[in-house]
């Protein structure tokens, strides 16, 4: 059977989907109530930076196997298998999740389905809220609807690839018919390690693989506050923790901290849910690792600070990145522009450069200046900060950014230059966690 697929949502995870979807050979329509994203994604173009994104969608937005719409009567009439892909961000003062876009997404499809089918979350949820929704899915469908759970876990500026190519698939269900249904839909991808759960564990898998990831990101941050207390290199510290195979080196590169639109939040709404739930003990650690994750951001600015003479007033700073990392144009918590605003209140002139990100940057930071290139962005700096590890910026000649700096003074926020190269260009180099 040729299962239709519905994709509601149509963000970064959405459009991903939907995209992929189409690749691997289904009709796929997907949905927004945001009429201009829409007229967008039917010209196939991406409404965010992701590469490959937008050739998968011009390439099935003209063969016709991916259509969007704005209209849920027309999603229910369409679909056997429903995902819903849309945000659950922090709650404005709390760590908590909101869920509401969740809710508001059942509320407006359930009624319309007159049909059996099959409703699918991939959002980052709180434990307990697939329960919620499959409940609230019997009481307002007209058909038999089912629901199950199937976390995401792609990697911006790799999602594609991620969804193509996936390490592994999670499937929470409550019964045999939403898991075989899910087999059929996941079945082009080839042999991929599939786990079949309930739904509190399916949520569980996305936040413990985000909590552990942040916890290691921090591990090594906080290493580096150790090596700058004792004049040793965490980068080398780094490397030789990386042989240990227990360990291993992915996510245990030190630097200026995770930002994006999903560690931050999750490992907030984690803590969130298990204080709910009277388990709050076990995940204390998670606010410590929260905490490394932010001071990591104060001290960058400190050493940029040190780096001028004590004060940013009157001095000219460059910042190479606006995006939380490379290959994406996310700037949502992004600790690069943290680091940029910061040093704007503290009355520095700062001009910032990002090869993707400008445009989000400019709207949510417009009172910092902006450059078309590094070597705009850097033109009379006292100090030059590379706060994103764009390959553009580790491929930066120093020689050449030497000629039209005021100062040959460089923080390297995320220890991806070869400091030795630097500084025999005459650069005094400085970075996160390695002596002077």
């Amino acid at each position: 059977m040729t299962h239709r697929l519905t994709v509601l949502g149509t963000g970064y995870l959405g459009a991903t989907h939907a995209a992929c979807m189409a690749e691997l050979g289904f009709e796929v329509l997907g949905l927004d109530v945001d009429p201009d994203k829409i007229a967008r994604l039917r010209r196939g173009e991406s409404p965010i930076y992701e590469p490959g994104l937008e050739t998968l969608l011009k390439k099935h937005v003209a063969t016709g196997r991916l259509r969007f719409t704005t209209s849920y009567e027309e999603v229910a009439e369409f679909g056997d298998v429903h995902f819903v892909c849309v945000g659950t961000p922090q709650k404005k003062g709390e760590y908590a999740a909101d869920v509401s876009h969740l809710d508001q997404v059942v509320d407006s499809l359930a009624p319309h389905l007159r049909r059996d089918c099959l409703v699918v979350g991939k959002s980052t949820v709180p434990v307990g809220t697939a329960q919620r929704l499959a409940a609230r899915l019997r009481r307002l469908a007209g058909g038999r609807v089912d629901l199950a759970w199937n976390p995401e876990f792609l990697r911006e500026g790799f999602a594609v690839n991620d969804t193509l190519h996936p390490d592994r698939i999670v499937l929470g269900v409550a019964g045999p018919r939403a898991e075989q249904i899910l087999r059929e839909v996941y079945a082009p991808l080839g042999e991929v390690p599939i786990v079949v759960t309930d739904f509190p564990t399916a949520e569980l898998v996305k936040t413990a693989a985000n909590a552990f990831l942040a916890t290691k990101i921090s591990f090594i941050n906080a290493m580096a506050e150790v090596c700058e207390a004792t004049q040793a290199d965490v980068k080398q510290l780094s490397k030789a923790l990386s042989y240990d195979e227990r360990i291993g080196g992915r996510f245990l590169n030190p630097g200026l901290g995770f930002g994006g639109g999903c560690l931050p939040k999750d490992i907030r709404a984690f803590m969130a849910r298990a204080g709910e739930l009277g388990a709050d003990q076990a995940l204390t650690f998670l606010r410590e690792v929260d905490a490394i994750n932010m001071r990591r951001r104060a001290r960058m600015v400190d050493l940029a600070r040190d780096m001028v003479g004590g004060s940013f007033r009157h001095r000219v700073v460059g910042v190479l990145g606006a995006a939380f990392k490379p290959n994406s144009d996310d700037i949502r918590d992004s600790p690069a522009l943290d680091v940029a605003a910061t040093i704007g209140q503290e009355g520095g002139a700062v001009t910032v450069y990002d090869p993707v990100a400008l445009d989000n940057a400019r709207k949510a930071q417009p009172t910092l200046s902006y450059a078309e290139s590094a070597l705009s962005a850097s033109r009379d700096a006292d100090v030059v900060l590379l706060l994103t590890e764009w390959q553009e910026f580790v491929d930066l000649d120093p020689h050449a950014l030497g000629r039209v700096v005021n100062r040959r003074n460089i923080v390297d926020g995320r220890n991806a230059l070869d400091a030795t190269v630097w500084r025999e260009a005459g650069w005094n180099y400085r970075a996160l966690g390695r002596p002077q």
